[in-house]
């Protein structure tokens, strides 16, 4: 009895393999496709239905998109690698320039201090200084202005005394009056 071994759902006439299912001889098994008689002559043909057409077609484009979402999982997994590279990338640099953060924001707020109670020391000068300005003018201003005013007077006498004045001076027909010669007159700023 020799063997056969099967490798499709045709029974062709194959050398025997190790994967290989290994069927006695045609004889033996006279119906192994379910219409169709073995021949030990010549290989059988198959006939494939329309359904077999369309269930191989389905199973191609099954193995397609699988073949797809597995090409997009893998690139999704190396996307999700590098973000994961990058954030803890991303913290090693944080956590110093956060501390560095903290420690000028310190330096900082120490310096504001200092500005703040200079300020307030300046502050007080400035009213100190204010206070300082009104009471010399308070206590030597009138004073100062009495002297002044009083010494303004003396020269103007003494200025007086030391050259006539002319009674009436005439000038081309005209005279002026002596009155108006000395007086001091404002006039109005516009």
């Amino acid at each position: 009895m020799s063997v056969r071994t099967v490798n499709s759902a045709c029974r062709n006439p194959a050398p025997p393999s190790d994967n290989a299912v290994r069927l006695p001889e045609p004889g033996a098994i006279r119906s192994y496709c379910k219409s169709r008689q073995a021949t030990t002559t010549s290989r059988e043909r198959c006939s494939v239905s329309g359904g077999e057409v369309a269930g191989i077609l389905v199973a191609v484009f099954w193995a397609i998109l699988v073949s797809f979402i597995a090409l997009v999982l893998v690139r999704l997994a190396q996307t999700l690698k590098a973000a994961t590279k990058l954030v803890a990338d991303v913290s090693e640099q944080a956590v110093p320039l956060l501390a560095d953060a903290s420690a000028t924001v310190r330096s900082a707020n120490t310096q504001l201090a200092r500005v703040d109670s200079i300020a307030a020391d300046v502050q007080e000068v400035t009213a100190n200084a204010s206070a300082l300005s009104s009471t010399v003018s308070s206590a030597f201003g009138g004073p100062l202005v009495k002297v002044a005013a009083f010494g303004y007077g003396v020269r103007r006498a003494i200025g007086r005394k030391a050259e006539p004045a002319p009674k009436g001076s005439v000038f081309a027909g005209k005279s002026l009056p002596s009155a108006r010669r000395g007086s001091r007159r404002t006039r109005g700023k516009g």
